[in-house]
């Protein structure tokens, strides 16, 4: 079997969605289906099991994945050492970020990164801190970028620290929260961010928000509450180019401190030593200078 092959199984196995898989793949989905169904005959047994609600691998199928992710990560490696042999800097580099920092903060790095090292590939991937962590563990990424203070046992760099803020364009002191008709416009989060916000709120207003919205971006959260809709608590990351008739008022902890959030580069030594890893540690050093 060809290693394209198993690059489609291990795509459909990490989405385990025909539209979704197909989308990265590039191809159509009646292109990819009728892929696989090639890819299931030559093995002689199904490989999914197709439904509505999108892929189910078979037992059988669990160990043709665990085979092709072997397969597959063998030859990237093997490319990557042959490439290193040549002195550029070229590979994938493999990168899994909190969505947070990848759209506010990581676009710049990859700028500089791939005008300085154009023959350098990239692949990303965002989500929350807990599903990048999952991503790092099961070794498909070189570098994680997250959001908390995670305990991780390989290489841990401290990328920024930045402060959460409640955002409008009406409330201009915290106080007015209590008397406000204004909806709380909350974003889904993974469970540590969700519990500071919550452990602030109780401890500055013991008692739960009037109205509430929730909506499943950050960036979601941030338009309506620029646009008027209601108020939002927004980390300063993503506010620091918005316009000045908004309200931006700093949380503050029990000390009258303001609350920050730090964002943390993890990876293991071995890939740290790749040189497409090297070089965008450097970018990333130069620009934090």
């Amino acid at each position: 079997m060809q290693t394209s092959e198993l690059r489609i199984l291990v795509v459909l196995s990490e989405e385990m969605n025909m539209r979704r898989a197909a989308e990265r793949l590039f191809v159509s989905q009646p292109a990819l289906s009728q892929r696989l169904q090639t890819i299931e005959k030559s093995w002689g047994f199904p490989i999914f099991l197709r439904s509505q609600k999108g892929l189910t691998l078979t037992p059988a199928g669990e160990k043709v994945i665990t085979y092709a992710k072997e397969v597959v990560l063998k030859e990237e490696r093997v490319k990557d050492e042959i490439l290193e042999l040549e002195g550029e800097v070229h590979g994938t580099l493999k990168l899994a970020v909190a969505s947070i920092i990848g759209q506010h903060w990581l676009p710049e790095v990859l700028k500089k990164y791939v005008q300085k090292y154009p023959h350098a590939k990239i692949s990303l991937i965002t989500g929350w801190s807990s599903e990048i962590l999952r991503s790092m563990y099961e070794d498909h990424v070189h570098i994680g970028i997250i959001r908390g203070n995670p305990e991780w046992k390989g290489m841990k760099q401290h990328l920024l620290t930045d402060t959460l803020y409640l955002v409008d364009t009406e409330i201009q002191k915290i106080e007015d929260v209590l008397d406000t008709e204004r909806p709380f416009i909350q974003f889904k989060s993974d469970s540590s961010y969700y519990q500071e916000i919550q452990d602030w709120w109780h401890r500055q207003f013991q008692t739960s928000p009037k109205r509430t919205i929730v909506v499943d971006q950050i960036e979601t959260c941030k338009q309506m509450a620029l646009n008027g809709i209601g108020y939002a608590i927004l980390p300063s990351v993503t506010l620091q180019e918005e316009q000045e008739d908004v309200y931006k008022i700093p949380l503050l902890d029990e000390e009258g401190n303001q609350i920050e959030r730090d964002t943390w580069l993890l990876g293991f030594e071995s890939s740290f030593q790749l040189k497409q890893v090297k070089a965008f540690l450097e970018v990333v050093k130069e620009y934090n200078q």
